[in-house]
């Protein structure tokens, strides 16, 4: 018998672990992504709108991603819960796709479905076995091994390092006053400082907030490239730091009975530095750890963008993997996952088979597809997935049906 302290750790743990995986589910997955599966569950994917190169059968390895699984089968990868309604009986949530699975396409009566398991026999019916069975131990690890939507550890970096405030969103935050040791001028891991809040609003210990704090520097306007205006700041990001002593103050008495009081400003420790850091940068309190999950998915259908700047990069193109700014946010309806595509603008010249030297501009053509990870009020994070040029500052962005 299990002590009862002991069965309810566990009922405990199993209660925990059984919301974490609902909490993953609603919110990877969407009424309307639902509602298209189940669409197309109904009947199945026409043959116009699979890979040309499709394989009958894939097995999923580990390093998949559910991204490059739909493009192994669909035109268009963003276009995943038709990849997952062709099946939807078996692939329930397609975030639980692991590796070992097999995927078979079948395509009857011009349609194609997606299913698991065994493959189909000749005459339609499924090959049968006897499986001997016998007691065994199983075992698995807590860790979840299904595959993810994208690579996240490409853009796990960008999930803290960049911050859009307001014109006044760091001229307001706390700042670093002086180094512990005299005569410091940079500061880096394992060093000491002094910072204050502003004036009424001390650098204090707050009860069930957290002691980190991000260090940032430099609000950079971002403007739209379009109409010039600012959209917001981009503060550059250049360590952490944990508040070891919050803000105080101390009255002392002088040689003629005078009280004075000085500001003791609060002790930092940096923990982390991403590069050097110095009187007058800013702090920001550390954000809760978030558990995210992207699901591809197009916006509506008229939804436009440019690109605003390329993240930590002085170079003007942009390339697969790299992260840009685009000038689209919360207020816009943009949401992580959202996918757009690039458009590369089409040449202006002159028709030289003309003899009347017809001014031409050629088509604007795709160029490739960003998604969506990070969003501001008026400004959003994207990752660049696929590109065939680099991404330019001004690239215009479209829905991508």
């Amino acid at each position: 018998m299990l002590p009862s302290s002991f069965k309810t750790l566990l009922l405990a743990l199993a209660g925990a672990l059984a919301g974490v995986s609902a909490t993953a589910q609603n919110q990877t997955v969407t009424t309307q992504q639902q509602e298209t599966a189940q669409k197309v569950a109904q009947g199945g994917v026409a043959l116009g709108d699979l890979s040309p190169n499709a394989p009958t059968s894939y097995t999923v390895k580990r390093g998949d991603t559910l991204w490059g699984i739909s493009g192994l089968f669909l035109t268009s990868p963003w276009r995943w819960p038709e990849l997952w309604g062709m099946n939807l009986n078996e692939i329930r949530n397609p975030h639980r796709i692991y590796p070992g699975q097999v995927l078979y396409l079948d395509i009857k009566d011009g349609l194609a479905r997606l299913r698991t398991g065994q493959a189909a026999a000749q005459d339609g019916s499924a090959d049968m076995e006897t499986v001997r069975v016998s007691p065994r131990t199983r075992y698995e690890t807590l860790g979840d091994a299904a595959i993810p939507t994208i690579n996240t550890n490409v853009i796990e970096p960008f999930l803290t390092e960049p911050v859009v405030v307001d014109e006044q969103g760091l001229t307001l935050a706390p700042r670093i006053v002086a180094a512990a040791q005299e005569g410091r001028v940079l500061l880096s891991r394992g060093d000491r400082a002094y910072a204050r809040g502003q004036s009424g609003s001390p650098l204090m210990e707050e009860a069930g907030k957290s002691r980190e704090y991000r260090v940032f520097r430099n609000a950079t306007p971002l403007k739209d490239p379009g109409s010039g205006e600012i959209l917001g700041y981009e503060a550059q990001y250049v360590g952490k730091a944990s508040l070891a002593r919050p803000e105080g103050t101390q009255t002392t008495t002088d040689a003629d009975g005078k009280s004075q009081t000085a500001i003791i400003p609060a002790t930092i420790d940096i923990v982390g530095a991403k590069e050097e850091m110095r009187v007058g940068d800013r702090l920001l309190p550390e954000p809760e750890r978030e558990f995210n999950t992207y699901t591809p998915h197009a916006p509506a259908a008229n939804s436009t963008g440019r690109v605003v700047s390329v993240y930590g990069s002085a170079v003007a193109n942009a390339a697969q993997n790299q992260v840009v700014a685009i000038n689209r946010g919360t207020r816009d309806g943009m949401e992580r996952g959202h996918v757009m595509a690039i458009l590369k603008d089409g040449a202006r010249l002159i028709d030289k088979t003309d003899p009347a030297r017809a001014q031409l501009k050629l088509p604007d053509e795709r160029n490739g597809l960003l998604m969506v990870f990070r969003t501001f009020e008026r400004v959003s994070y994207a990752l660049v997935l696929d590109i065939k040029d680099g991404v330019r500052v001004g690239d215009r962005l479209v829905s991508p049906r």
